[in-house]
Parts: structure tokens; C-alpha cells; sequence
């Protein structure tokens, strides 16, 4: 594994992603319709055989192997052995599912093999990510397609920043983090990523920037306390070694401020998202 992606590798063994197991069920309901955008791009078919990106906890795994039936087949990899875990006890009893930990970057995927490599919100995290796609395109059939979801622009994702906002006011800021750096919001930048899918060798690329709505589930408390729980808040808490009083502080204040997305249905956080799509040449 790179140096640069054992971190990140750390990063979601541990900390983040023993959150993510923990808050599973919640999370894939909040993340439901960014999936649900991805599968409407991606078109899968019954037989297909399908690379998923940074498949987490195996959310995105297995509704794509409901679509594609016992004939097809879906490998999903991560760099978490703790996600995955999670994920392959979910999956006991689906024939059609593989998880194995790889790095998207240097693992050696069965060329030629994958009719659709598919990503809710797992490939942002590349240190180097047209070294990373230049590896997946090499798992693609010619002609195969690549379809993923990422989080667009920041000031558009008032999940992260208010969550963030509310975490600095208590505790104040925490050093400065680039961007474009592995993290949620590497891909917020459309013509950077394109560049990227461009450099790795994908052609007929395309973007879309849709606005949507999260979903959490659970009362407003529970969703303040899971949206101080992961993100930038989580690591700010982190940083300065806050307290359980400073957590509740700060989930009080996210959940003020989350009254304005209450609906009847609950609460509708609105979202940016940004859509991908590209192919790896036919010939």
C-alpha cells in the first residue's frame, strides 16, 4: 500500500470508520438518494459485472447486486478492514458479492474484467488520483463505463458547515486543511476532476452538479449527535481533545440550526452533489 494512502487507510480503520459501522444504518438512510442518483446514471443489467469503488460498509455493493441478479457479480473493495467487515457480515448469504481491502492506486484488479465501476462518495480520497484511475481503468472492459458520486462545493453542503461552524465556535479552529487534499470535498472542483478522468485515460467524459436532499433518519437530536459524530466536527472535537459537555454543546447547536430543514417527512438536508461519468476508450 502507498505511504501516503496507509494514512488514509489508518484514517478509516479506526476512528471514522468504526463511526460509520456504529451509525450504519443511519448513514445509508441519510446517503440514500445520492445512491439512488448513481444508479439512475449507471443503468446496471442483469449479468453485469461490477467494480464498486470505496464500497464502505457495502451499501452501494449490495443494491447493485440486486440489480444485476444472480448472474452478475459485484466486487466491491475498500481500504477499511473494519467497513468491511461490516460489509461482508451484511452480505452472509449473497452468492453474487465480493469484498476484498485493496488500494484503488496499486491494487491488481483482473484486467479487462468489469463491465461498470460505479462510487457513492469513495474516490475523493486518492492521494494521487490520477494514479488511482489510471489503475481502475485497466480493470474496465474497453468501452466500459465509470459512473460516481461526490460531494460538490462546500458552501452548498450545510451538513458539513453547519455541523463545522457550530464545532469552532465552541472550540475554536483547528489548522487550516487544503481542499483539494484527500477528504469529502477533493471533487468539488468539476473541471479539475474531468482533468483528472482525462489524465487516467477515460474519454467521453461528463459532469452533472445536482442539488438534492439528505435524508437523516431519527429525531433532530439523533441527527445533530451523528452529524458532530463524523466530519469536520468530529475532527475539530478530536483536535482539541473536547469533552462530552463540549459534544452536547455542539449538537445543540446543529440541531437549532437544523430546524429550518424540518418537514413533515422529517428532516431534508439539501445537498450538492457532483455526478461523473466517463468510459475507458473501446479500442
Amino acid at each position: 500500500m502507498t505511504s501516503a494512502n496507509a494514512d488514509q487507510a489508518e484514517f478509516w480503520t479506526h476512528s471514522a470508520g468504526q463511526k460509520w459501522v456504529e451509525q450504519q444504518e443511519m448513514l445509508d438512510t441519510f446517503m440514500q438518494p445520492v445512491l439512488d442518483g448513481v444508479f439512475a446514471r449507471a443503468d446496471l443489467w442483469p449479468g453485469a459485472c461490477i467494480l464498486d469503488i470505496g464500497c464502505g460498509t457495502g451499501a452501494s455493493t449490495l443494491q447493485a447486486a440486486e440489480m444485476i441478479g444472480d448472474t452478475g457479480s459485484v466486487f466491491g473493495a475498500d481500504i477499511s478492514p473494519t467497513m468491511l467487515a461490516h460489509a461482508e457480515k451484511r452480505a452472509a448469504g449473497v452468492s453474487n458479492v465480493v469484498f476484498e481491502v485493496a488500494d484503488a492506486a496499486e491494487h491488481g484488479f483482473q484486467p479487462a474484467s468489469f463491465d461498470h465501476l460505479i462510487s457513492r462518495f469513495g474516490v475523493m480520497f486518492f492521494a494521487d488520483p490520477v494514479l488511482a484511475f489510471s489503475n481502475l481503468i485497466k480493470g474496465l472492459k474497453p468501452g466500459g463505463p465509470v459512473t460516481f458520486a461526490a460531494w460538490g462545493q462546500i458552501p452548498n453542503n450545510p451538513w458539513f458547515t453547519t455541523a463545522a461552524q457550530a464545532a469552532k465556535a465552541r472550540l475554536g479552529a483547528p489548522p487550516a486543511v487544503d481542499p483539494d487534499a484527500p477528504g469529502p470535498f477533493a471533487f468539488r472542483d468539476v473541471d479539475r476532476v474531468t482533468q483528472i478522468l482525462s489524465e487516467a485515460g477515460f474519454d467521453e467524459i461528463k459532469a452533472e452538479v445536482a442539488s438534492l436532499h439528505l435524508t437523516p433518519p431519527g429525531t433532530p437530536a439523533e441527527v445533530a449527535r451523528m452529524a458532530t459524530s463524523v466530519g469536520p466536527a468530529a475532527r475539530t472535537i478530536d483536535y482539541f481533545q473536547g469533552n462530552a459537555t463540549d459534544s452536547a454543546a455542539i449538537a445543540d447547536h446543529v440541531q437549532a440550526a437544523f430546524a429550518a430543514y424540518e418537514t413533515a417527512d422529517g428532516l431534508r438536508v439539501p445537498a450538492e452533489i457532483n455526478y461523473f461519468q466517463a468510459r475507458r476508450p473501446a479500442a
